[in-house]
């Protein structure tokens, strides 16, 4: 018999990025109504936070053109709090509050050839950054997050240790954001890394800051890395629709960890998510025919066995 799962002292939070980070390293380019549409249909199978858009250049990640327009269609229909848009620098976080959005994510890379030529500063002006927008976002009265990418590894520096992720973290956890998210950018990580940064960062104990993880399933490693950042005492989780999604600015990082294939397996560790998997299943064969290819979770290749049903061993 399986011991039933710990309660957790801070419910988990499941936080839905197809729309921005699963879009992203797409051929097809969805347009705004379209992807308006998918996160109406997530937000109607129980997703209550979903980073909705990015607020970059369009000539450098042209799927994310037009995130005014898709949240002109989406805000109204949604809760205040449950749509989160990406920024890259001060004047995407201006757009951001242009456009009336309540909770922004600020995302950084911890190593410094690719921070460089992802956003074209090297890590102590990101950090200086994060520090400088977590300020305004308190002023401002809007939630802020701080995603350190490539926290597991490098495309162009390899692996990175954990007591350097846990250096830079600690700098800027010092600001409080509300969230601060460690992100395997390729799919490099292990559980034991996992466990090492979360843990660490769990460990400050920072009023009011959530720690999390953004996991890619590049290298088959994400869910394992997801269940070891749960261990560890993570209470936010990335997932994608689909499992689709990568970074275009990093070669070969294909593939978030799938909504609905975590939030199976978090169902059948006996953590609730409020996800509606049937719902879930749906929106990724509809985003399938959007695309033009299958997405490559295995869930909705495998089909949910049901929740409570089991073979009794009381004969």
């Amino acid at each position: 018999m399986t011991a039933p799962a710990a309660p957790r002292p801070v419910p988990l939070q499941i936080v839905e990025v197809g729309p921005r980070d699963g879009l992203q390293n797409e051929a097809r380019t969805l347009p705004p109504p379209v992807r308006a549409e998918l996160i109406r249909r997530l937000l109607a199978a129980g997703v209550t936070q979903l980073e909705a858009v990015s607020f970059v250049h369009p000539q450098r990640v042209p799927q994310m053109a037009g995130a005014e327009e898709v949240l002109s269609v989406v805000q109204p229909q949604a809760p205040p709090a449950s749509l989160l848009g990406l920024v890259l620098n001060e004047r995407g976080f201006e757009r951001a509050l242009t456009a009336g959005i309540q909770h922004v994510r600020y995302s950084f890379s911890v190593t410094e050839v690719f921070a460089r030529r992802n956003q074209n500063a090297g890590v102590e002006e990101s950090v200086a950054l994060a520090l400088h927008l977590v300020s305004r976002a308190r002023a401002a009265g809007l939630r802020i997050g701080l995603v350190l990418s490539t926290s597991f590894g490098s495309p162009f520096e390899g692996r990175v240790a954990p007591a350097h992720v846990l250096s830079i973290a600690e700098r800027v956890a010092a600001a409080a954001p509300d969230e601060l998210i460690f992100a395997d950018t390729i799919g490099a990580g292990a559980p034991s890394a996992v466990r090492e940064v979360v843990s660490g960062a769990v460990a400050w104990e920072v009023p009011g800051m959530r720690v999390g993880g953004h996991f890619h399933n590049t290298r088959n490693t994400g869910y394992a890395n997801a269940v070891a950042a749960l261990e560890a005492g993570a209470s936010v989780l990335d997932s994608s629709i689909g499992g689709i999604g990568g970074c275009p600015f990093a070669p070969r990082a294909t593939g978030n960890i799938a909504t609905e294939d975590l939030g199976y397996l978090l169902r059948e560790m006996g953590i609730q998510t409020g996800l509606e998997l049937d719902g879930l299943l749906d929106i990724s064969r509809w985003l399938g025919e959007q695309l033009g290819h299958d997405v490559p979770g295995l869930l909705v290749k495998a089909g949910d066995i049901g929740a409570g049903n089991a073979v009794s061993d009381d004969a």
